[in-house]
């Protein structure tokens, strides 16, 4: 196993993470009183975490495992974009960050009681048609030189020409994981990997997952998508792969305790890149996910995966 994830063998990975980027904020406090305003919890904020979130996790990922990381993505001029750009500096993510001055950066404001989630707050926009379409250039650009291609999409507009980049990247050989979002499965034909979770393949199927017809189903998306595999996460069920020869790969999730669920499918595509750049087989790639997801919602907001969470082997447990 470590022979496989040698260090020196992942830095001469690169992975090209392209898709939504955007800030976590959390604020933690304690709640000790009702507002007298009005029947809400008055929380007494003590901590104030930011994180990169969407693509920019997915990037900072990759980074943490020591492969070589590239972002293109988009952000506001303003100080939501400025934060996510020095986080990432920070994580060892090369940046190719687009500023829109007419959007804004995506952010999530959670805040945090007790280990509980109390409220989300949303702050979005679409960035700019012109910005769109020189990305497309850019990913062109970008490709010269990358092993794999994640897209991250989280459905805040940064994708509107997913379909040219999967056509370009497949035109070059370069292998393409897609974290998807929404109904709308066309966008990711012809890519190399979807990984789709519970609620998205019930989406786009109109098949629940402990129907006795989701194996046919999902072998029947994987060929009208002409996809080399659909991994569906099932969160404490593990998950499940479906490749284009007809072979099915099941992998059990780690029992640990779970803190925060954020950012863990952001960890398994990254995982999967990182493995597919490696050029392991399935059944260890699908093992080496499930261990970094298993890591990351042990620990609290948007965690990134390390190396020694793949290579801790003590038990079969992490």
């Amino acid at each position: 196993m470590e022979s496989l994830l040698a260090a020196d063998q992942i830095a001469g990975i690169r992975v090209l993470v392209v898709g939504d980027t955007m800030l976590d904020r959390y604020w933690t406090g304690t709640v000790d009183r009702i507002s007298p305003e009005a029947p809400v919890p008055v929380v007494n904020v003590q901590q104030v975490d930011e994180r990169a979130g969407g693509a920019g996790n997915v990037a900072a990922n990759i980074a943490s495992l020591g492969a070589g990381s590239q972002l293109l993505s988009f952000v506001g001029d303003d100080d939501a974009g400025r934060r996510v750009n020095s986080i990432l500096e920070m994580a060892g993510v090369d940046r190719h960050l687009h500023i829109d001055p007419k959007s804004r950066t995506t952010e999530k404001l959670r805040i945090v009681s007790r280990n509980q989630q109390l409220l989300r707050a949303d702050f979005e926009d679409r960035p700019d048609s012109d910005l769109l379409a020189r990305s497309v250039t850019d990913f062109k650009e970008l490709l010269n030189g990358t092993d794999v291609v994640v897209i991250s999409d989280y459905g805040k507009g940064g994708l509107a020409n997913v379909v040219e980049m999967i056509g370009v990247a497949k035109e070059r050989g370069v292998p393409v994981v897609v974290d998807p979002k929404g109904r709308d499965f066309t966008r990711y034909f012809d890519a190399t990997m979807v990984t789709p979770n519970r609620q998205e393949f019930e989406s786009i199927t109109g098949v629940p997952v402990n129907s006795p017809k989701f194996a046919q189903a999902a072998a029947e998306l994987v060929e009208s998508a002409g996809l080399e595999g659909l991994l569906v996460t099932l969160g404490a069920d593990g998950m499940i792969l479906f490749l284009a020869n007809g072979d099915v790969i099941r992998q059990e999730a780690r029992v640990r305790e779970v803190y925060d669920v954020s950012g863990a499918g952001d960890t398994v595509v990254a995982v999967i890149a990182v493995a597919i750049g490696l050029k392991l087989d399935w059944t260890l790639s699908l093992e080496l996910a499930t261990r970094g997801a298993s890591a990351v919602v042990g620990r609290f907001g948007t965690s990134v995966v390390k190396l020694a969470d793949l290579q801790n082997l003590e038990g079969g447990r992490i």
